[in-house]
């Protein structure tokens, strides 16, 4: 009996979708402490750089393979080299991504939302101690925000692809770019903040390294959900009467554009809280930027709108950031989904009620490895010291792991399945194989692309397990 997939109901339809997938942690919290930290403008441009260059290649193969195959990755990568053993592998690696991509997210947006609701309750000022990020994590009270968060998520995929998944984009999308624009006019009216703008947009052109370069790359390729079998799954519900190339365009745009803002929203809101702020000097995690740092800059705006005003303030970045997270999540989590659909001729329901318990053991796992659980605290050693659960799942799947796939993909449409990815792109612009971005896909899939993707994930294992960065060892 054939299943029902689902498609999206129009091609703004998938532009938000895929968006929301994209956006999400990585744009709001990431892309600002990487950019503090390397350099400010001169991050940007790089960053900017490796998207038009690197990224936007890679985002078109892996949407028009879904939309050829109309299937997961596992299926796609099988259909299009003779159902190749080794390949189909290959896929399963972009279906073991997102799951547990998904698990890390699943804890951290709990924290979002318990922070979220205590900005609400007027608790701004607990929030803004040294000590409150660690009670939280390491107490048992954080577990019933697991099942409000699984209701919320999972509700959302029992919907589909045009009731669920579409229509949250629809509403989320819109609604978080308005928050994140009057967030960012309050923050201008901050004393100091054009300090933070400076930073941001003036380069320094003594700050490029090979740092800022692998730095750059590693978030592009993450803040676009590549590597995650996302846009493959997502593609494979795309119609093919719709332009790929120009929807691949909008996609890019628009996640780049809410780093781009979130940017202008931290940087100067952490210049407006200290001026004599030194950018080195931040945490390099984003965790210990939104639940430590933040908290205590929007405590510090009671002076010039009062606690409550603070508060509010605070609630409205909490709530951008948990919307931001649930659209990630959902999308993240469809592609497993997809997967049982598909290879395991699961219904909808049944997949995601598979996928909503075993995401939640995975979770609750991760959680108690922060001082819970000695066992998972403590869980394996590697790149220097020991790593908890927690840590060895975000590490390997969120930055490890995305530019091997996405290599996996380039190799395909570039070699594999070359002549049929021209055409696949053609369909809905019948004048893409004559013009200039047609060459250059053909030029940069074959030549520089998978190159620049394969050494990123070598570069990215060395740092990451061994604590030793081949592009600063090159440089040196």
């Amino acid at each position: 009996m054939a299943i029902d997939r689902g498609q999206f109901s129009s091609r703004l339809g998938f532009v938000l979708a895929a968006a929301g997938s994209a956006v999400g942690l990585g744009n709001l919290v990431a892309f600002p402490v990487m950019a503090s930290k390397n350099g400010g403008a001169v991050f940007l441009m790089v960053y900017i750089l490796f998207v038009a260059l690197i990224c936007f290649p890679v985002l078109l193969a892996e949407i028009a393979i879904g939309r050829h195959t109309r299937r997961n990755p596992v299926g796609a990568f099988s259909a299009l080299t003779n159902n190749s053993t080794g390949w189909r592998w290959a896929g399963k690696l972009a279906i073991v991504t997102p799951f547990m991509i998904a698990v890390f997210y699943t804890v951290v947006t709990v924290w979002i939302l318990i922070f979220l609701f205590r900005a609400l309750t007027g608790g701004l000022s607990e929030l803004a101690t040294d000590a409150a990020f660690g009670e939280m994590i390491g107490s048992p009270g954080i577990f019933p925000w697991f099942v409000l968060l699984q209701i919320l998520v999972f509700g959302v995929l029992l919907g589909g692809v045009k009731g669920g998944i579409e229509r949250l984009a629809r509403v989320l999308m819109p609604t978080l770019a308005l928050m994140l624009v009057g967030l960012i006019l309050f923050v201008m009216t901050l004393d100091d903040a054009m300090l933070g703008v400076q930073y941001y947009l003036v380069p320094d052109f003594s700050r490029l390294n090979g740092q800022v370069i692998n730095a750059a790359l590693n978030q592009a390729f993450f803040s676009l959900s590549l590597g995650m079998g996302i846009m493959i799954t997502y593609g494979s519900y795309f119609s093919r009467e719709d332009n790929i190339p120009n929807s691949g365009k909008m996609v890019a745009i628009a996640d780049t554009s809410v780093a781009f803002m979130a940017g202008l929203l931290i940087l100067p809101a952490i210049f407006a809280f200290n001026p004599a702020t030194d950018p080195d000097d931040l945490s390099t995690s984003s965790v210990g930027l939104i639940f430590t740092y933040l908290p205590q800059i929007f405590l510090s705006m009671q002076e010039a709108v009062g606690y409550f005003g603070a508060s509010m303030v605070a609630t409205v970045f909490f709530a951008l950031v948990f919307f931001a997270a649930v659209t990630s999540l959902v999308s993240i989590l469809e592609i497993p989904i997809a997967y049982m659909i598909d290879e395991l001729n699961f219904s909808r329901r049944k997949a995601v009620l598979v996928q909503a318990t075993l995401v939640t053991l995975c979770a609750v796992l991760a959680a108690l490895s922060f001082g819970m659980s000695p066992m998972l605290t403590d869980f394996i050693p590697y790149g220097g010291g020991p790593k908890s659960l927690f840590d060895l799942i975000a590490d390997t799947f969120s930055e490890v792991i995305l530019p091997l796939v996405g290599f996996f993909a380039c190799i395909i449409c570039a070699y594999r399945w070359r002549d049929g990815f021209a055409a696949e792109l053609s369909s809905g612009d019948a004048g893409f194989s004559s013009s200039g971005l047609a060459r250059y896909l053909t030029f940069s899939l074959r030549t520089f692309v998978p190159v620049v993707l394969l050494f990123v994930f070598i570069n990215s294992v060395a740092a990451k397990y061994f604590a030793i960065d081949l592009i600063a060892f090159l440089a040196g």
